[in-house]
């Protein structure tokens, strides 16, 4: 009786390699759906911001007589930046956003996931058509994305009950190609990468470039859309 009471129950050394496998081999399993459980949460959460930004846009039309954000570009010299870009048109959602807005406090204009927009943009992700703030007429005539950041046409507010097709007209989206990362990624310029937009009824989609409709320029510009507001990013 003595010798059994001293007996101890446990694992032995092979036992414990055996569970420490299984272990290691349903991680290695697991792992690549949890990485894209997360980036599937990630890319959401950047469409909530989007629609988030929605509200405030909406706000915007109804105090200012269903017209779209404008002014004349470049809005910044010193640092020089564009209506269309994130820091250009911040202002214009800021009251209806919960403001200020800046760098360090960013709101809904930052996606977690964009890597450069922090350093590079002032913590903006996302870019405003600028065809919502000229005449379909002055887009068709410019042919370059040099033509968004040079010779400024003057601008030409538009109003929200003249966009043609708003659910094939992309209003703001993210710049970057944030949750399917690129190589030299040049935003609405360049055919590579996806991502989220937000399109002139509220609707937000993620969207590969090459899903987007070719603009004036003959890429994926939502800037340089075929006939301004009269015309339509998607679908292809």
């Amino acid at each position: 009786m003595e010798n059994q009471r001293s007996i101890r129950f446990g694992f032995t050394l092979i036992e414990l390699l055996v569970i420490i496998a299984i272990i290691a081999l349903l991680l290695s399993i697991l792992m690549p759906s949890l990485r894209k459980v997360r980036a599937v949460a990630a890319r959401v959460g950047c469409a909530h911001r989007l629609k988030q930004i929605y509200l405030a846009v909406d706000m915007y039309l109804s105090s200012n007589d269903n017209t779209y954000p404008c002014a004349h570009d470049p809005v910044s010299t010193d640092p020089p930046y564009w209506l269309w870009m994130g820091r250009g048109w911040r202002s214009f959602v800021e009251p209806y956003i919960g403001g200020p807005l800046d760098v360090n406090n960013p709101s809904v204009l930052f996606c977690p996931q964009d890597r450069f927009a922090k350093e590079k943009y002032e913590s903006t992700s996302y870019s405003y058509s600028m065809a919502f703030y000229h005449s379909p007429e002055q887009i068709d005539d410019m042919n370059s994305p040099a033509d968004t950041y040079s010779n400024p046409r003057p601008s030409i507010a538009q109003r929200s009950m003249d966009v043609s097709k708003p659910s094939g007209k992309i209003l703001i989206g993210e710049w970057l190609s944030n949750h399917l990362p690129i190589d030299e990624d040049s935003g609405w310029w360049c055919w590579e990468g996806a991502r989220n937009y937000l399109f002139a009824d509220g609707r937000t989609s993620f969207l590969e470039a090459k899903e987007i409709r070719p603009a004036r320029d003959g890429l994926p510009n939502a800037n340089l859309t075929v006939r301004g507001i009269k015309g339509q990013d998607w679908p292809p």
